[in-house]
């Protein structure tokens, strides 16, 4: 089974956390009382690139702005998908301004950026998976979003309603581990209602189900590229799952960013280009 798993090479958009810090609260997570170690931080930001880079993906950065803490978080940016982006309206008005130099960047490289009219988060609540898109609601990204973005890009979006303030985002409690037409998912279902729950268990009867422990230790804020599964190293019982279906789990060590409520995925915006 191992040698089944097939990775497909990436675009990822990164940010420097250069300026990364807690000044707020908007999720259980974060703690302004609690220092940052913004050296450790770019040392376990720039770790995270150089892995990427060395399984082969390529890796682009946007210049960090001074007074935007949480810019490092690329993934609540936009959605791309097929060379079209979805740009994003922050929850938090702390976070509005992000909006701005990602758009400037996406624009620099020819890209075309739709504003959504509601509120929207990016790859934080839109994760697309192949024949559609799963899209969080109940904290952040509403449903009128996900209208939005179905109007968009002309894709079924399956909408996922989080009851846990600690899985904020679709991208803290699920991510994709491939893509293709029967592609799967690891999840931890009791993120998601009942309703929802029932949803992921239809469409991915096959999934890897994720324990609390391993969903607190951001192991679900993973990136695949249908091979390698790059994963918080806290997330030891997950990790022995994936190498049980033939996945490779690539230890990344983000935990200066679990402050702020964000790991692998919140630092990694997927650029999905038009495949021929």
């Amino acid at each position: 089974m191992p040698d089944s798993r097939v990775p497909r090479r990436r675009r990822y958009l990164v940010c420097e956390p250069r300026h990364f810090a807690v000044q707020y609260a908007i999720n259980p997570w974060m703690h302004p009382d609690e220092p940052v170690d913004v050296l450790r931080a770019l040392d376990q930001w720039q770790a995270m690139v150089d892995t990427y880079r060395a399984h082969g993906h390529t890796v682009d950065s946007v210049k960090p702005v001074p007074g935007l803490p949480d810019m490092v978080f690329a993934a609540n940016a936009a959605v791309v998908v097929d060379g079209r982006v979805f740009g994003s309206l922050f929850h938090a008005p702390e976070r509005r301004p992000e909006s701005v130099p990602y758009e400037a960047w996406f624009k620099a490289e020819g890209y075309e950026v739709y504003h959504p009219e509601s509120v929207c988060e990016g790859e934080g609540d839109l994760v697309p998976a192949g024949r559609w898109i799963l899209a969080g609601t109940g904290f952040r990204t509403t449903r009128e979003a996900h209208s939005e973005v179905q109007e968009y890009f002309g894709m079924p979006v399956i909408s996922l309603t989080l009851v846990d303030p600690y899985f904020y985002h679709l991208d803290t409690a699920l991510f994709v581990l491939d893509e293709g037409h029967d592609g799967n998912i690891a999840y931890y279902p009791e993120a998601f209602s009942p309703g929802s729950r029932e949803v992921l268990a239809r469409l991915y009867p096959d999934a890897v189900l994720a324990t609390r422990e391993d969903a607190m230790a951001f192991g679900l804020n993973s990136v695949s590229d249908g091979r390698h599964v790059f994963i918080s190293p806290g997330a030891t019982g997950l990790a022995e799952q994936l190498a049980g279906r033939g996945y490779v789990p690539v230890p990344v060590d983000l935990s200066e960013f679990q402050k702020a409520g964000g790991g692998i995925k919140c630092c990694t915006q997927e650029i999905r280009e038009i495949r021929s």
